[in-house]
């Protein structure tokens, strides 16, 4: 059986979602335009979130009810369906129809994947698998933007969407010679109770979030209801005691939200506080988020090495992204300079390196059989919703603040410093009493 087969369409396929959610951020102010749809701009990203929320909750329960094939081969054909269908649209209201379709879809193959994961590799060979997961998911980020700009000037707009499900054949090829004669079917015997009250509250959530995005530019009226409704549906979602810190897999849950929350509400104002604030050009404003880039993978290379044990990529990778989100800060005053930048963001990069592959490897660590696939999802949604908010919540404090840098870095630094304090609970022994805070030496 052929495990590199498996593995390489597995992380081409993640690099393909990655590859279309970067490409539709920098395709769709032309698109919008050539369609005359500016007014429902903004839905066409929230709206693929919510489906994706939906999506990530319903494809979870699934694949430990039915095993990952199922919700996996659902998805694909929902992704490539929506690209296809955003891709051939003749008006916003069908684009943003595909993209509903696409969002649910890529949910369903994200949360496959990683029962995937459980189900085929050997534990000790986890953190490799999820290195090249967070490899694939920031490669697209640096070489993306160009890639996509070649393909707006020579093919149009259309061909951002329509190349990617030709390109998803080939890492559908590789899925079934690696998946051949895997457990990848069955599970459970009994259908998991509450499916569809765990799906009604994802669907609360996602209309939630979509609210605080919404309420972000200043209708705080929209901010506050989005909030009060994720307060009441999204604890449903996450493992009891996620918003305590619970120690185990709800400490697991609630340090990926948080720290990926700092480290996107603290990324959207890069670019912005670059170019407005220090006078930079954009093309070397980007290099700063490139250097985090590399710095992102070399420390998920470093992390799928077991260079060192989890409890310290955890608390050191959480001080590392307090450190970086800091220094980037001190930006925001003009007597610091401005090449500083480039280094602080460098630093928040190897941090998240660091966290995002060993709260993943945590996760399954700590899931008993049959339970893999949802607590991928309520990791996933989790980290979802956690960014909304604190993106919607920095970006009113900048609004209020009069264009205030510093209260949004101010606002992520507190929210790092959180997962620092809680980090050492998320390490535990495992289901199987292997103690995760120590290495295990790959095969």
């Amino acid at each position: 059986m052929n495990r590199k087969a498996l593995t390489a369409g597995l992380v081409a396929l993640v690099s393909l979602v990655a590859l279309e959610y970067m490409a539709v951020a920098v395709a769709m102010p032309v698109v919008a335009a050539e369609l005359g749809g500016m007014e429902l701009y903004g839905l066409a990203f929230s709206g693929a979130m919510a489906a994706g929320v939906v999506g990530t909750v319903l494809g979870g329960r699934w694949a430990d009810l039915r095993g990952p094939s199922a919700p996996l081969w659902t998805g694909v054909a929902g992704f490539s369906g929506g690209l296809l269908l955003a891709g051939l649209a003749t008006s916003m209201e069908m684009l943003i129809a595909g993209r509903l379709v696409q969002g649910f879809g890529g949910a369903l193959v994200n949360v496959a994947l990683y029962v995937v994961v459980a189900r085929v590799y050997p534990e000790e060979l986890h953190p490799r698998v999820f290195s090249l997961f967070a490899t694939a998911w920031v490669v697209p980020s640096m070489v993306g933007p160009a890639i996509v700009g070649v393909v707006l000037h020579t093919l149009g707009w259309r061909w951002v969407f329509l190349l990617v499900p030709i390109l998803t054949l080939i890492a559908v090829l590789m899925l079934l010679r690696g998946l051949a004669g895997r457990p990848v079917k069955g599970g459970r015997s009994a259908p998991a109770p509450g499916l569809m009250a765990k799906v009604a509250w994802g669907a609360v959530t996602a209309a939630g979030a979509a609210l605080m995005q919404y309420g972000s530019g200043g209708r705080f009226v929209l901010l506050i209801a989005g909030f009060a409704m994720l307060a009441v549906a999204l604890p449903r979602l996450l493992p009891k005691g996620t918003l305590r810190a619970v120690r185990g897999l709800p400490a697991v849950v609630g340090l990926r939200g948080l720290t990926a929350g700092a480290f996107f509400a603290a990324e959207v104002m890069v670019p912005l506080m670059l170019i407005e604030h220090r006078g930079l050009s954009p093309l070397v404003a980007g290099l700063a988020l490139t250097g985090g880039g590399v710095s992102w993978s070399f420390a998920s290379w470093l992390q799928g090495r077991e260079v060192w044990s989890r409890r310290t990529n955890l608390w050191l990778g959480s001080a590392t992204i307090a450190l970086g989100i800091l220094l980037m800060g001190g930006l925001a005053f003009a007597v610091v300079p401005v090449a500083l930048a480039y280094p602080a963001w460098i630093v928040t990069g190897f941090g998240m390196g660091l966290v995002y592959p060993t709260l993943s490897v945590l996760t399954l660590e700590l899931s008993a059989p049959g339970e893999e696939g949802v607590n991928s999802s309520a990791l996933q949604v989790g980290e979802a919703v956690f960014s909304v908010v604190a993106v919607a919540v920095t970006a009113a404090l900048f609004t209020a603040a009069g264009s205030g840098y510093w209260a949004v870095f101010a606002t992520a630094l507190v929210i790092t410093l959180v997962g620092v304090a809680i980090a050492p609970r998320a390490v535990v022994s495992s289901a199987r009493g292997v103690p995760a805070g120590e290495k295990v030496a790959a095969v």
